[in-house]
């Protein structure tokens, strides 16, 4: 067992690596450890090797479905935090009126970006919504109420299964539709194209977040586990 770097650690095995460890800091200050192995008694030394090594705590994402790293993460001291559910959502959906849902300019989507994620707990986003912000504006959807953005969504990989990554609703401006609203008009675009269904990923936990997807038809399809050593 060697580290390598410092976020990364390597087991070697007949002059060759059997195994290997890494642990990759996200914006929001958590740490996430990801450990590969090509031998089944590795996983247990590498990582006795490496955590204590590392500050606590530290987590790691498995898929539900994978009951053997799953017990090998228990079995090393991890136990589960939160849920998210894969989904399918059917794009055959009307969309609601009384809510006007625009492309946006890129000023004031950038302050709406700002301002939601004042407003949300970072280690609640999902992984690749923690970056500097908006990147691509013509990713976005922006919802006006009263004249100004009330709220936005993200669709990504518009030309193969689309991805719903995100929906945000300013907090004076939820529980009026605005989410229904957004998603209703992602959902429609895409069946305008052609496109019968997209994905997205909901925590368990968010209960609103699953009303609103439910409402629309989403049909769970899998569930990823986010695992926390303390």
């Amino acid at each position: 067992m060697t580290r390598v770097s410092e976020r990364c650690w390597h087991a070697v095995g007949d002059d060759r690596v059997i195994g290997r460890g890494e642990v990759s800091p996200r914006p929001d200050g958590r740490s996430f450890l990801s450990i590969d192995v090509w031998r089944d008694d590795v996983f247990e030394r590498l990582a006795a090797t490496m955590l204590p090594e590392l500050p606590r705590p530290l987590y790691t994402v498995v898929d539900e479905a994978d009951a053997d790293l799953t017990s090998r993460w228990r079995d090393v001291g991890f136990s589960v935090r939160r849920r998210e559910w894969e989904c399918l959502v059917p794009t055959a959906a009307a969309r609601p009126s009384g809510i006007a849902v625009i492309a946006p300019e890129e000023e004031p989507l950038t302050e709406l970006d700002r301002v939601v994620r004042a407003e949300v707990d970072w280690q609640e986003m999902p992984a690749e919504l923690l970056g500097p912000g908006v990147v691509d504006p013509s990713l976005y959807s922006v919802a006006v109420r009263d004249g100004r953005y009330a709220g936005l969504i993200r669709v990504t990989h518009v030309n193969r299964l689309p991805r719903i990554g995100l929906i945000a609703v300013r907090a004076d401006s939820r529980r009026r539709g605005v989410g229904r609203a957004l998603l209703g008009h992602a959902l429609g675009s895409l069946h305008e194209r052609g496109i019968t269904v997209a994905s997205a990923e909901l925590n368990e936990s968010n209960t609103a977040a699953v009303a609103l997807f439910d409402g629309f038809g989403a049909r769970r399809v899998g569930s990823n586990l986010e695992l926390v050593l303390r």
